[in-house]
């Protein structure tokens, strides 16, 4: 679920992590190592946790911002288009006026008794009114669109505030998800090869990959759910960058806006709007090309490959690859 655009920044780490991360620390050289590597895990696994939670409003905001950039844009060129219409306006009336004054600059009694040919004049005299009226329907026309300039001015300030707004609210985001995946690195750090290859054999499956029964074996719901499911495999290995959108590296929302848009099928960019992205059905009926969705926030997100498991992109570390569809709490699969 991250969003794919720039490198991230660095925040504080509250203060619950923090205490965990002390704890890690201060295991007692008698305590049980495995105890102790448990603990890490799940101090890890917690921050990658609230890392994912903060992308998704980090997602929220960036794609709010795009939406108001292209409003900024789309009203500029509507304001240039608009004054280039009064600028023309204004040149037609001022043709208009000065026509006028030089037709009409005597009285117009005096110019009919002094008219060699009084019918000639009453002609163009008929023709100037015409005129005239047209210039007051072109004068009115002018104010009009000086009005609907103004508005428009006023709606671009409007948004260009609202996108600074939300430019800021990005970078707010941005910090609380580096500050997590920092402290996750560092606690990572801490561990030893092989308890490292441990948490990364079992971290979100939670080792239980070979215990699963497999779920009966299905065929996609269509043929671009087998063909989202053909791209995500294409990924399997692929390394986990949060933000990105493939095709060298994926975050979990960004490999599945990535494989489905192999399959021709346009995904929101949230894992949270993903899981509401088609119709949802019972775990028992998931088919390949289902999105399968987690945590009550659906904060994470694969593809359902068929026979029990799902293809997505882990954590900061890890690579896309295959894991129980059952991995964590709170499933929902929903079929696009």
């Amino acid at each position: 679920m991250a969003s794919h655009r720039r490198p991230v920044r660095v925040t504080v780490l509250t203060a619950a992590a923090a205490t965990a991360a002390a704890t890690l620390g201060a295991v007692p050289a008698s305590a049980d190592p495995g105890a102790g590597s448990a603990a890490t895990r799940a101090t890890v696994d917690r921050l990658f946790e609230e890392a994912e939670k903060a992308t998704e409003g980090y997602n929220r905001a960036d794609e709010k911002a795009d939406a108001l950039r292209r409003t900024v844009s789309q009203a500029q060129d509507s304001l240039a288009r608009g004054q280039e219409r009064i600028n023309h306006m204004r040149g037609a009336l001022g043709s208009v006026a000065g026509a006028q004054y030089r037709s009409g600059g005597i009285d117009p009694a005096l110019a009919l008794l002094l008219s060699s040919d009084p019918d000639t004049y009453l002609d163009r005299a008929s023709a100037l009114d015409r005129i005239t009226a047209r210039q007051g329907a072109a004068l009115g026309e002018l104010r009009r669109e000086q009005r609907r300039l103004s508005q428009k001015r006023s709606e671009a300030r409007t948004a260009l505030v609202e996108l600074e707004r939300s430019r800021a609210e990005v970078a707010r985001h941005k910090r609380v998800v580096e500050g997590k995946l920092a402290e996750a690195r560092r606690v990572l750090a801490g561990l030893t090869a092989e308890e490292r290859a441990d948490f990364d054999r079992a971290s979100r499956s939670g080792g239980r990959a070979e215990e699963l029964p497999p779920m009966p074996e299905a065929a996609p719901g269509s043929s671009r759910a087998a063909a989202a499911v053909i791209a995500a495999r294409s990924a399997v290995g692929k390394p986990y960058v949060w933000g990105a959108t493939g095709p060298s590296a994926f975050d979990c929302s960004g490999l599945m806006v990535w494989s489905y848009g192999k399959a021709g099928i346009s995904l929101p960019r949230t894992s949270s709007a993903q899981r509401y992205a088609g119709r949802q059905v019972p775990l028992s009926q998931a088919q390949p090309g289902d999105l399968v969705t987690y945590r009550g926030d659906a904060s994470h997100v694969g593809i359902y490959a068929g026979n029990g498991q799902v293809i997505h992109a882990p954590y900061p570390g890890a690579r896309v690859r295959y894991d129980p569809v059952n991995m964590m709490s709170h499933v929902t699969v929903t079929r696009v």
